[in-house]
């Protein structure tokens, strides 16, 4: 299908993230349960030898992708369901080629990033996902590790190199799987896209920044006053992982004011289930 690349005004970015918590209400534990059930196969993933972590990256434009399948069902008051995220593989041979070469694309250069920056870090930045993974580490030893020398500029290299490989693969996996595009021109669409669109993306991130600030400040707050701040930790997890899940229901509505919407017949036919 033709795909119509709009330039959208800076003010519509806060209301991406409004129109995805309006959609996430209105199915509140289906897209948890489908955020979840990711989160679970990326885990067993990551128990492959040698290859789990190139696979776990591999599956982040699945994700989006997965995400932005089920929201457009919830639109249409369909179903979410967790194989949502391989259904874009299933059916056309040429989508599916081209979104597993996306996929490997992205998982290699996400890989050279996180090596990058442990090179930059001195391997510290290793170190301190090892010292976290355990649960059990004390602030002490974390707040050592986050002192060493490169640490912070490892930590602002990856911000920047993430940011900067986010940008062709913001909207590439949906110009496939709507657009029928090839990779090449999918990952350029995509980058034309958030350059036009800069505005509305920049006013998008700091709402979610002052969001993401606002609610931590909250919660700490809240839970010192009532003398519950050692709980801070156990609140912020669950927290994070709805924000989360917001976060991808979001990208179908950054998508869709992009290029004019998803696919027709997704639009007009009745939904599944």
């Amino acid at each position: 299908m033709a795909l119509l690349l709009k330039t959208v005004d800076a003010t519509r970015g806060p209301r991406w993230i409004g129109d995805a918590l309006r959609l996430f209400l209105r199915k509140p534990m289906g897209f948890a349960w489908l955020f979840m059930s990711f989160l679970l196969a990326t885990l067993l993933l990551s128990l492959v030898p040698v290859v789990g972590g190139m696979l776990q990256m591999m599956t982040l434009p699945l994700l989006s992708l997965g995400f932005m399948v089920a929201s457009q069902s919830a639109l249409l008051d369909g179903p979410i369901k967790p194989t949502q995220f391989i259904e874009p593989l299933q059916g056309d041979a040429n989508k599916r080629r081209s979104l597993l070469i996306l996929c490997l694309i992205y998982g290699v250069l996400a890989i050279a990033i996180l090596w990058l920056c442990n090179v930059v870090s001195d391997s510290a930045m290793v170190r301190l996902q090892t010292l976290m993974a355990k649960g059990d580490s004390k602030p002490a030893d974390i707040n050592a590790l986050l002192s060493e020398p490169g640490v912070a500029t490892a930590a602002l290299l990856g911000l920047g190199l993430g940011s900067l490989l986010s940008v062709p693969f913001w909207h590439a996996p949906a110009l496939v799987h709507w657009g029928a595009q090839g990779v090449s021109q999918a990952l350029f669409s995509s980058t034309l896209a958030v350059w036009r669109c800069r505005g509305a993306l920049f006013t998008y991130v700091m709402a979610w920044t002052g969001l993401l600030l606002g609610l931590g400040l909250g919660v700490t707050l809240v839970l010192s006053l009532l003398g519950l701040g050692h709980l801070v930790g156990v609140v912020s997890l669950p927290l994070g992982l709805l924000l989360s899940t917001v976060f991808y229901v979001s990208l179908l509505f950054t998508f869709n004011d992009s290029f004019g919407g998803a696919s027709p017949a997704l639009v007009e036919s009745p939904p599944a289930g």
